[in-house]
């Protein structure tokens, strides 16, 4: 049986930052933000040639170990066969290691890069089987349904299968991301978690959660209360005191504060009056950053002149 083909020119794939849990929608809560990655992926006669600039240039593999390039891999099987070769560019600027999606980020951008230059990539491999397979590479659905599909996500597990739902976050909440030097391993910052919480920091996170949801989408005077967690954030600060410390004062300063994903980034979700006040007051230690919230998830993109010339 002939496997699929390839279109000869390159595509280009942007991915945006995400953040998830964001504070009691543990594993289940994500948010897309707007700072991106972009990858252009070519396929070629023979071979794996791999260019990285910015975040990772120093560190990542070039070659099938990168993350990228393994999401390209399983993609391309689930759409019949693999090419000959590979050329890839990618400009990397979501940090790594810092609760900002920048795994599942690499995850969207090669499932969707795959689909692009596939023919019929489309009809073989769709949305929601998108969702499927970067859910099997990632773990879990919480950051790749943000990433894939922009705005505010809940995702969940159903009888093994990946599903996520998109809402539009108000568009009066601007986020602030407070980015440590140091990252954090998320299985170490994960690691901490007990395998059982008591029943009353169950419910209350469940209580929290639901108000998030409406908090986010159309009262974000809420937000404050909306974010408190009793489920992960304070086990975490082993790992991360610097962070859980960073929450609990701009909480008691009235921000709404959360550790992003398993940290050590922490996030905040202000609006326009509050938000250059947030960043001042970040404090040594942290590059602060304000962002705009993201709506269009991973997007294949027109190619830059330089990138259609190489």
């Amino acid at each position: 049986m002939a496997g699929p083909a390839f279109r000869a020119a390159p595509v280009r794939v942007r991915v945006p930052a995400t953040s998830a849990n964001l504070g009691p929608g543990f594993d289940a809560f994500g948010l897309s933000l707007g700072l991106y990655d972009d990858v252009v992926v070519r396929v070629a006669d023979s071979g794996l040639h791999i260019d990285i600039a910015g975040e990772g240039a120093d560190t990542l593999p070039r070659d099938e170990r990168h993350l990228l390039v393994r999401s390209l891999r399983t993609a391309f099987d689930a759409l019949g066969g693999q090419p000959r070769g590979l050329e890839i560019v990618c400009a990397n600027r979501i940090p790594h290691g810092r609760g900002l999606g920048s795994s599942s980020a690499a995850i969207c951008a090669g499932i969707m890069a795959a689909r692009a230059v596939t023919t019929g990539g489309d009809a073989k491999l769709d949305d929601e089987a998108l969702l499927e397979l970067a859910t099997e590479i990632e773990g879990h659905p919480d950051n790749v349904a943000a990433c894939l599909l922009g705005g505010f996500t809940l995702a969940w597990m159903d009888g093994g299968a990946a599903r996520a739902i998109r809402l539009d976050p108000s568009d009066s909440i601007v986020p602030v991301v407070f980015v440590p030097s140091r990252p954090v391993l998320t299985e170490a910052a994960r690691g901490l978690l007990p395998r059982t919480v008591p029943h009353v920091d169950a419910s209350a996170n469940a209580g929290r959660a639901a108000l998030l949801v409406e908090a986010l989408t159309r009262r974000p005077e809420l937000l404050l209360p909306a974010t408190e967690d009793r489920l992960h954030q304070e086990y975490r600060t082993p790992a991360m005191p610097e962070s859980v410390a960073l929450v609990n004062r701009l909480r008691a300063d009235g921000v709404p504060a959360v550790v992003s994903g398993a940290g050590p980034t922490v996030l905040a979700l202000v609006d326009e009056p509050a938000a250059d006040k947030v960043v001042r007051a970040a404090g040594d230690g942290w590059a602060a950053e304000r962002l705009s919230l993201d709506a269009a998830g991973a997007s294949v993109l027109p190619l830059a002149p330089q990138d259609a010339s190489g």
